[in-house]
């Protein structure tokens, strides 16, 4: 897109390519150790688990503990019982927080009460245990619970004025376009059919344009304002200031490619791609939306086969087990029957220690 590398941003929330079934197309059926670098997020994680019935060993490597966090908070909406939290609801919050700079009021106070939950369980193992025991911390440093906890104290904060993500989108577009900045309209729409179109025409003008101008990727709800900042976007960054070194907070992700490629791209339902006179009748939210209730559904232990993506699917069944263990790389996890995550952080341009997240599943149940 326009301008370079720079508009990707430093930190990467998103993914730049559709997301995979990594058992499919690992070398041998009985591969069951995949070692993944940078995706951003854990779309490639989360699909090779919904087609997967076997154990599975996943090393993940990324760049900073916010996106670790990130992590946290979608395995706990994704183990969200489903007679509290419906299908439907549980997928629009999910592409909300995943991909838009602003939410909405409901979403933004579930954002909150996740956060008071998510300090407790850093801070208070025997509690986690307690209330969440597929997820199992206690091998987690002090000074990365401390700064997940830290994190999360920020999340659950609702304050416009502590963090207004749609001025640090502004800024950023400003210096990303320089003199073209109030022209921006003219530069998305050469971006789009110059570069994106050929690559990803399911993704229509309207909606990448829209996300360029306001960061806003899903806007599922049209009786409610998306207007409170996702606090998850945000992240630190060291800038030169006056000849001195100065931690920054904002919005410094990616600002030209889109949320839509990771999961508005490819989809089994085939239907969603239908054209009638040569143009796409669905867009790339339309194949987000159903990518993501998919998935969601498969992990939650519904049988998605029998469910239309147009419908609200409030199915009741059981729920994935799964357990996540987070250790430093000097220690070692029982690794049996376990889905593994091996992360590396770097927050602040200060390395810190290696950690692993270790995932127990047991095997997907169909709900009958």
């Amino acid at each position: 897109m326009s301008g370079g590398v720079e508009g990707f941003g430093s930190t990467t929330w998103w993914g730049f390519s559709p997301a995979l079934d990594l058992a499919a197309v690992a070398p041998t059926p009985e591969c069951s150790n995949i070692l993944v670098v940078g995706s951003g997020d854990l779309r490639h994680v989360l699909m090779t688990l919904a087609h997967s019935t076997k154990p599975l060993h996943f090393y993940v490597a990324e760049s900073s503990l916010e996106l670790l966090a990130r992590h946290m908070l979608f395995l706990t909406l994704a183990s969200e019982p489903l007679d509290q939290l419906g299908l439907q609801e549980r997928s629009e919050l999910f592409l909300e927080l995943y991909g838009n700079t602003l939410v909405r009021h409901q979403t933004s106070q579930w954002l909150s009460e996740k956060a008071n939950r998510l300090i407790r369980m850093v801070t208070d193992l025997d509690y986690q245990k307690e209330t969440l025991p597929m997820l199992d911390l206690s091998l987690l440093k002090f000074k990365e619970r401390d700064m997940l906890e830290g994190i999360f104290k920020f999340w659950r904060l609702q304050d416009a004025a502590t963090f207004d993500i749609s001025k640090h989108w502004e800024s950023r577009l400003r210096h990303h376009l320089g003199t073209r900045y109030d022209s921006r309209s003219g530069v998305f729409d050469w971006d789009y059919h110059m570069k994106l179109h050929e690559m990803a025409e399911i993704v229509s003008s309207r909606e990448y344009q829209g996300w360029r101008e306001s960061g806003v990727a899903f806007q599922l709800r049209d009786d409610a304002p998306y207007q409170y900042s996702n606090r998850t976007l945000a992240s630190g960054l060291i800038t030169m200031k006056g000849g001195e070194r100065v931690a920054r907070r904002g919005y410094w992700g990616d600002i030209v490619n889109s949320p839509y490629l990771a999961l508005g791209l490819e989809s089994d339902n085939k239907d969603l791609f239908h054209k009638t006179n040569s143009k796409h009748t669905k867009g790339s939210v339309d194949v987000s939306v159903w990518n993501a209730q998919w998935l969601l559904g498969r992990l939650s232990g519904v049988d998605t086969s029998r469910a239309t993506w147009e419908r609200n699917c409030l199915l009741s069944g059981r729920l994935m087990m799964m357990m996540v263990v987070i250790a430093s790389r000097h220690r070692k996890a029982d690794s049996s029957k376990k889905v593994s995550f091996y992360i590396t952080t770097k927050v602040q341009n200060r390395d810190s220690e290696h950690l692993y997240v270790s995932m127990e599943v047991a095997a997907l149940h169909s709900c009958h």
